[in-house]
C-alpha cells in the first residue's frame, strides 16, 4: 500500500511533492507510534492472540474506507470526470489512513513476539531463523503488493468516466487482509498462548518515576550512594521488576540514535520514488512504472535473507569474528548511508539532463511558424529565421525587463512588431501564421511533467474548431488558430481521432497515432491543412523524454537493502531476545517507536531544509547517518548482552528458597500451638 500511497496523494489528491512526501511521512511515523498502544493493550488486557485479532479488524476497516475514499465518481456530480468536493475524498481518506495506522501499528509488536513465544527456551537456533523467515515472509508480501498494486493502479474503472483505478488498488489488499485474518483465527488451537500479566508498562512508568523521586530527596552526600540509579525504587518495588527495568533502559538507550537509519530508509517510498518520476522506465523490452522500483527492494530482501543467514553469518564465524548483533546493526547503518551516496550521484545525473527553465526574473521564447513560407523574428540581441512548419532548437532566455517586443518579417512583406507582456518566471511560444498574422501563447509548463507522464498540446491551423477524442471521451475542443492546453498521458502509443462538424467534409475525419511516448515529455501538435483540404499532424519537441534509466537505482536500493537485512532483522531479534517474559511487547514497541521518530526527522527535514537541490538533501541524510553510525558503534562497544531468562530463572530460585523457609517456619510453629491449645 505504501507503494502505491505517495502517488495517490500526488496524482489523485493533487498535493505537490512536499506536501505529498509529508502526509506519507507523518501516516508511517503513525503506524509506528501505535506500536506502544498496541504493546499496553497486549500486555495488560486482551493477550497477544486477541489484541493481533481485534486490531486486525480495525485495519482492514480502514483499508475498506480509503478503497471507498478514492472513488472518482463520489463526488463527480456532473460527470465532468473530476471530484466536485475532494474536502470528501481527503476527509475520507484521512479516517481509512488513521484506522489503518491503529491498526498495523497496534499488532506489529504483537505479532513478532507471539511467534517468538511458540519456542521453548533452549531454542534460540529455531528462534533466530523464524525471526528471519518472519522478515522473508513480510517483504515477499511487500513485493507481491509493489508488482500487483501499479497494474490495479493503471486499469481504468469508474461509472461516469474512466480513470486510474485506485480503489481497486486499494480494496483488494483489505480483502486478502479478511481473508488472512479468517485463517490465522482458524489455526487459533494450535498456538500457545499467555495470558497478560497486568498493566506492566505502567508498573514501569511508576517504578522508574519513583526511583527518579527518591533519588532526588536523598540527593545529599551523607546518603550513600546506589550501584544503578534504578536501585533507589527498593522501598518500595521488588528486585525482579528493578532488574527487568534494568534489562529493558539499556537496551531502550541504545535505541536513541537508531531513528536516522529509519529516516533513510523509509525515503524509498517517498523521495525514492519521486526520484524515479524523473527517470526513463525502459529497462530493455521492460516499461518499468515509478512506484514499481520498490519491487526491488522485496526481491533482494527476499534473495538476501536466506543467503545472508545461511551462508554469509556462518562464512563470518568460521573466521572466528564476533559478528555480534549490535557490530551488524552497525554495518547496516553505514551501508545506508552509502545508499544515500549514491542516491546523491543519480540525482546529480538526472540533474545535468532536466532542461533549464526560466527563473523568477526571466522570460523564455520560442517561435513556431505555422505558415506558408520562412520568416525571420528579431529579438534584443539575435535573430532567428525559420522555414516554413518549423520552429527554434530551445526555448531562448531574456531578462524579464529586456524583452517587451519582437519584430517579424518574411520575404516581401513590411516588419510587424509583436507588443505582448510577457509574464516572468515562464515558458512562451510564438505562434506565427503568417507576418500578419501571430499570437503568444503561455506555455503553462515550467517544469517537467510530473508523475514521469507526457504533455501534449494542439495547436489549430484551420479556421474551424475541432474535437480531439480519445476512445468515446473528448480530450480537447481546439478552437481556430488557437492553442490547447497540455493534457497529459502515461507512456505508450496513443490513438486519437481529430474531427469538425464544421466545414471539414466527413470524409476528413482522421485517426492518428502518437510516437511512442516515454517518461517526462512534452510535444506541441500542430493540425496543419493537407492539399485535399484534410487536416494532417506536424510534430514538435517542446521538452525532451527523461533520458537517465531507473536501472541506476537499482545500485542504491542494493545497498539499502543489505543495510536492512542486517540492521532491521538483527534489531527485531536483538529486542526479542533482551527482553524480559513479560516485557517483550513492550520492547518491540520501543524498537518500532523508532521508526516514527525516523519519519518525523524526516518531515523536520524536508520541511526546514527546503534545498533547492535534491542531491544536497540526500547528501545531508547520508552525512547525518554516517555521525549517527559511530555514535551507536560506541555506545554498543560498552554494551553487555544478558539472558534474561537465566536472570529470572535466579529470582524464581529465590524465590522459592524463600517460600520453602516461611514454609519450614510454620510446620516448626504448628506444634506448639497445639500443646498450647
Amino acid at each position: 500500500m505504501r507503494a502505491l500511497l505517495i502517488l495517490y496523494f500526488r496524482r489523485f489528491i493533487g498535493w505537490d511533492d512536499n506536501l505529498s512526501t509529508a502526509i506519507y511521512h507523518t501516516f508511517v511515523a503513525l503506524c509506528y507510534l501505535t506500536p506502544i498502544l498496541g504493546a499496553l493493550i497486549a500486555d495488560s488486557w486482551l493477550g497477544k492472540f486477541k489484541t493481533i485479532v481485534s486490531l486486525s479488524i480495525v485495519y482492514t476497516i480502514g483499508q475498506a474506507v480509503t478503497a471507498v475514499s478514492s472513488i472518482n465518481d463520489l463526488t463527480d456530480f456532473n460527470h465532468d470526470g473530476i471530484p466536485d468536493n475532494l474536502s470528501v475524498h481527503v476527509a475520507l481518506s484521512m479516517i481509512g489512513l488513521a484506522l489503518i495506522a491503529l491498526g498495523t501499528g497496534g499488532i506489529k509488536p504483537c505479532v513478532s513476539a507471539f511467534g517468538g513465544d511458540q519456542f521453548e527456551e533452549g531454542q534460540e537456533k529455531q528462534r533466530n531463523r523464524f525471526f528471519s523467515i518472519f522478515y522473508l515472509a513480510i517483504n515477499a508480501g511487500s513485493l507481491l503488493s509493489t508488482i500487483i498494486t501499479p497494474i490495479l493502479r493503471v486499469q481504468q474503472c469508474g461509472i461516469h468516466s474512466k480513470q486510474a483505478c485506485y480503489p481497486l488498488a486499494f480494496g483488494v489488499p483489505a480483502a486478502l487482509m479478511a481473508v488472512s485474518l479468517i485463517v490465522f483465527v482458524i489455526g487459533s488451537g494450535m498456538y500457545k498462548k499467555f495470558q497478560p500479566q497486568g498493566n506492566v508498562m505502567a508498573k514501569v512508568v511508576k517504578c522508574i518515576g519513583f526511583a527518579l523521586k527518591n533519588r532526588f530527596r536523598h540527593r545529599s552526600k551523607e546518603f550513600p550512594k546506589r550501584e544503578h540509579w534504578l536501585d533507589w525504587a527498593r522501598e518500595k518495588y521488588d528486585e525482579r521488576l528493578i532488574s527487568q527495568i534494568k534489562m529493558v533502559t539499556r537496551v531502550m538507550f541504545l535505541y536513541i540514535p537508531l531513528p536516522m537509519f529509519w529516516a533513510l530508509f523509509d525515503q524509498q517510498g517517498s523521495r525514492w520514488t519521486l526520484q524515479a518520476t524523473a527517470m526513463s522506465g525502459k529497462i530493455g523490452a521492460i516499461e518499468i512504472q515509478p512506484d514499481q522500483m520498490q519491487t526491488v527492494n522485496a526481491i533482494l530482501i527476499v534473495i538476501m535473507v536466506p543467503i545472508v543467514d545461511a551462508v554469509v553469518y556462518p562464512l563470518i564465524a568460521k573466521c572466528g569474528l564476533n559478528f555480534t548483533s549490535l557490530k551488524k546493526m552497525t554495518v547496516g547503518m553505514f551501508l545506508a548511508s552509502m545508499a544515500f551516496v549514491v542516491a546523491a550521484i543519480v540525482q546529480v545525473e538526472i540533474d545535468r539532463t532536466l532542461p533549464v527553465f526560466p527563473k523568477q526574473n526571466e522570460v523564455q521564447v520560442k517561435v513556431l511558424n505555422i505558415g506558408n513560407g520562412s520568416m525571420t523574428a528579431s529579438f534584443p540581441g539575435m535573430e532567428v529565421t525559420l522555414p516554413q512548419m518549423s520552429q527554434t532548437n530551445d526555448f531562448m532566455t531574456f531578462a524579464g525587463d529586456k524583452l517587451t517586443s519582437i519584430n517579424i518579417s518574411s520575404p516581401g512583406s513590411p516588419v510587424k512588431a509583436v507588443t505582448y507582456n510577457f509574464e516572468q518566471g515562464h515558458r512562451h511560444t510564438l505562434l506565427v501564421w503568417a507576418p500578419s498574422h501571430f499570437q503568444v501563447v503561455k506555455d503553462g509548463l515550467n517544469q517537467k511533467p510530473e508523475k514521469g507522464e507526457n504533455g501534449i498540446r494542439f495547436i489549430n491551423s484551420f479556421d474551424e474548431s475541432f474535437n480531439i477524442t480519445m476512445g468515446d471521451k473528448v480530450y480537447v475542443n481546439v478552437t481556430s488558430h488557437n492553442a490547447s492546453e497540455y493534457q497529459f498521458f502515461p507512456s505508450g502509443i496513443k490513438h486519437f481521432t481529430i474531427s469538425s462538424t464544421q466545414q471539414i467534409p466527413q470524409q476528413c475525419k482522421r485517426d492518428f497515432q502518437s510516437p511512442n511516448l516515454e517518461f517526462g515529455s512534452a510535444f506541441t501538435y500542430v493540425i496543419g491543412r493537407k492539399d485535399t483540404g484534410c487536416p494532417e499532424l506536424h510534430i514538435f519537441e517542446d521538452i525532451s523524454p527523461n533520458t537517465v534509466n531507473m536501472a541506476l537505482q537499482i545500485p542504491q536500493y542494493f545497498l539499502l537493502t543489505c543495510g536492512e537485512v542486517v540492521f532491521s532483522v538483527t534489531g527485531l531479534e536483538f529486542s526479542y531476545s533482551q527482553a524480559p517474559s513479560n516485557m517483550k511487547s513492550v520492547l518491540q514497541a520501543g524498537w518500532l517507536l523508532t521508526v516514527a521518530v525516523g519519519n518525523i526527522i524526516v518531515l523536520i527535514v524536508a520541511g526546514a531544509g527546503q534545498f533547492s537541490e535534491q542531491w544536497a538533501e540526500y547528501v545531508l541524510f547520508a552525512a547525518l547517518l554516517l555521525v549517527v553510525c559511530v555514535i551507536f558503534a560506541v555506545m554498543a562497544r560498552f554494551y553487555t548482552y544478558v539472558n534474561p531468562a537465566e536472570i529470572e530463572a535466579q529470582f524464581d530460585k529465590e524465590d522459592e528458597k524463600k517460600n520453602a523457609e516461611k514454609m519450614n517456619m510454620y510446620s516448626t510453629m504448628a506444634p506448639v500451638s497445639q500443646t498450647q491449645m
